[in-house]
């Protein structure tokens, strides 16, 4: 099979990742990837739009360098507390002479949910529409109900909604620096694609995508997303407090938590000291236990976030991705907090130079990639609005892959 491109543009409040790969349906090629500083967001809103748009720029031009042609769409991430979610039941009658159902029945029903979704929903847009399971005359639990009889087809879906400002605003700034977008995909929808298997779809999981700005949680059961949220805590915030806590610039204090930060510290670094930039010195220890507090709340404002009584069902436990999960000891202080077991996520080896993507800084990028090979009929948003593809879900859905 000939090979397509494809590009993937992770907009984070830390960094801008930009992907460009092939792929021939089943294996997916690493291209190219450009990394800017992200300027301009903040929390995973655009706050500058000449200098969102040029950190934009700067990091597909710097991919397009390694790959030697230019790019011209792009899978896109959108994340934000802005972004909100809801679980949702669509009803229909099967009115077909033999009363079997067809196509046009499942996405009769799907707009339906949609439509209840969005009643009184003023300002916002529906970013995913996705279909859990279905039910025929109440048999619950079928995944593809197409040329099935009965007389009611029944729907629940999982929906994604965002402010209509804010989607039109990170649009502007793609667009501005020259890209056209073919989906914008909720970050810790993209980043599970990345980090979970199957398996863990199926078992049921939490996946935390902690990055600079925002932390991204997305519930997986019996193979469907079951609740989906963000929090305005996350790398940032720990950042914060070591400023405030040490008294020392911001630009310090990241330079600390990246070089000496840790949740669980060893025992010959207890009486280290660490240089502060008036030369001053602090105890290794304090810079510890700022870290340690701020991740421990972090931690519990996820649990915190699950619906009720989710955690019980959640046998394959939790899953951290995301820059911040590259904390020394962040996964045994997610065992010891929320008494789950705990791995950290990574994306997988993919061909090409990918060698820099085998990090969870990174899984949102990939997971758009892969994203967009589990999903070729994607439109281009420019053919439904300005992000409106969200029925592009519904599409593909029944032979959808699923990582491994």
């Amino acid at each position: 099979m000939k090979r397509r491109k494809i590009a993937s543009i992770d907009v984070g409040t830390s960094k801008i990742c930009t992907v460009m790969a092939d792929t021939d349906g089943e294996d997916l090629r690493i291209l190219g990837v450009g990394v800017a500083p992200s300027n301009g967001l903040q929390k995973g809103l655009v706050v500058n739009l000449n200098d969102a748009k040029e950190s934009i720029r700067q990091s597909v031009k710097t991919a397009e360098q390694a790959v030697g042609y230019k790019l011209e769409s792009a899978m896109v991430s959108i994340t934000g507390r802005h972004i909100s979610s809801v679980n949702n039941r669509g009803v229909i009658a099967i009115t077909s002479n033999k009363q079997m159902v067809k196509q046009e029945d499942v996405e009769r029903v799907l707009k339906v949910a949609q439509n209840v979704a969005q009643t009184g929903a003023s300002g916002s847009m529906i970013l995913h529409l996705i279909p859990q399971t279905y039910a025929v005359d109440g048999q619950e639990g079928i995944k593809n109900p197409v040329g099935m009889h009965g007389f009611r087809l029944d729907v629940d879906t999982h929906i994604v909604t965002a402010a209509t400002a804010s989607v039109e605003n990170l649009t502007k700034c793609v667009r501005g620096a020259g890209i056209e977008i073919e989906q914008l995909i909720f970050a810790p929808l993209a980043s599970a694609e990345a980090v979970l298997t199957a398996d863990e779809r199926q078992n049921g999981v939490i996946m935390a995508d902690i990055g600079g700005g925002t932390t991204g949680v997305a519930v997986y059961k019996d193979d469907n997303i079951f609740h989906t949220s963000v929090l305005p805590v996350a790398g940032n915030s720990i950042t914060h407090d070591i400023s405030v806590g040490l008294g020392v610039s911001v630009e310090l204090a990241e330079e600390m938590k990246k070089k000496y930060g840790s949740v669980v510290p060893g025992e010959e670094k207890i009486t280290e000291r660490t240089l502060t930039e008036d030369g001053q010195t602090v105890p290794y220890a304090e810079l510890y236990e700022i870290i340690r507090t701020r991740v421990e709340e972090l931690l519990r404002l996820i649990l915190l976030e699950l619906p009720n009584d989710y955690s019980k069902y959640i046998r394959s436990g939790m899953v951290l991705t995301g820059g911040t999960t590259n904390l020394p000891g962040i996964a045994e202080l997610g065992l010891e907090v929320t008494h789950l077991p705990v791995r950290i996520g990574t994306p997988p080896q993919l061909y090409g130079v990918s060698d820099s993507l085998i990090d969870p800084a990174f899984s949102t990028a990939v997971g758009l990639l892969l994203w967009k090979q589990s999903h070729p009929e994607t439109p281009r948003a420019s053919e439904t609005g300005s992000g409106r593809s969200f029925m592009s879900d519904l599409t593909g859905m029944f032979s959808r892959k699923q990582p491994s």
